[in-house]
């Protein structure tokens, strides 16, 4: 099991676009249920989203998305300066319910 999070925070103007393209992702995955990979993304109050990925399988499903390759062509672009995609290895410490 590999678990990554990833923070970053798009600029006002552009955060709504940003969570229509993670939309697109999620629908693209129910759609292909490609299997060995659980994803969820959170936009919290302050603008800022968090993805949080447990990929099992290799190689990465969502490589195989277009909405995800889509999602993240310019994503540097569309976050506030300083405040770009920052992925990270996460090992689960507690998990009630929230996780499988």
């Amino acid at each position: 099991m590999s678990v990554v999070v990833v923070r970053y925070r798009p600029k006002d103007d552009r955060a709504d676009e940003n969570q229509q393209l993670v939309e697109a992702v999620f629908a693209e995955l129910d759609a292909a249920d490609p299997g060995g990979v659980r994803y969820a993304t959170f936009r919290l109050a302050d603008g800022t989203f968090v993805h949080i990925a447990d990929v099992e399988a290799e190689p990465n499903p969502l490589g195989s998305i277009a909405a995800f390759a889509k999602f993240q062509q310019d994503i540097s672009d569309r976050c506030d300066p300083g405040h770009g995609p920052n992925p990270q290895q996460a090992t689960l410490v507690g998990n009630y319910r929230l996780l499988a």
